[in-house]
């Protein structure tokens, strides 16, 4: 299993990015037996879009071949990407990226029937 989380930063300590579109950095996870076997950080080079940001943003993590996302504001363009892909969206919560993937390996986190963020700003399920 593949989990692409918002971060901003470069390793598992930094804090999850409220901001999908426009985090400075997504972090590709493997999961393998509720461990995490790999972990790196890629560059969203979205972030500095004048527009279009959550559509490509969704399209990086996307060529990761990723089967979940764990954000916190998804935004109605980043989210139907994102479900065009067939790609699971879960509400994260405030804190560290490691914090938030063990809540989704320990089945913890919500998934997303509607985008949360700007323009979107669908209750959470």
């Amino acid at each position: 299993m593949r989990v692409a989380i918002s971060s901003t930063g470069k390793n598992l300590e930094n804090e999850i990015d409220t901001r999908f579109g426009r985090c400075h950095y997504f972090f590709i996870v493997e999961v393998e037996k509720k461990e995490i076997k790999n972990a790196r950080a890629i560059e969203n080079t979205a972030m500095m879009q004048g527009g279009g940001a959550g559509i490509t943003a969704a399209q990086i993590v996307g060529n990761e071949s990723v089967n979940a996302v764990i954000g916190i504001n998804f935004g109605p363009r980043a989210f139907g990407v994102l479900r065009q892909l067939e790609i699971e969206m879960y509400q994260g919560v405030q804190g560290t990226v490691k914090k938030n993937v063990q809540l989704y390996i320990e089945g913890k986190l919500t998934k997303l029937t509607g985008a949360t963020g700007p323009m979107g700003m669908e209750p959470k399920q």
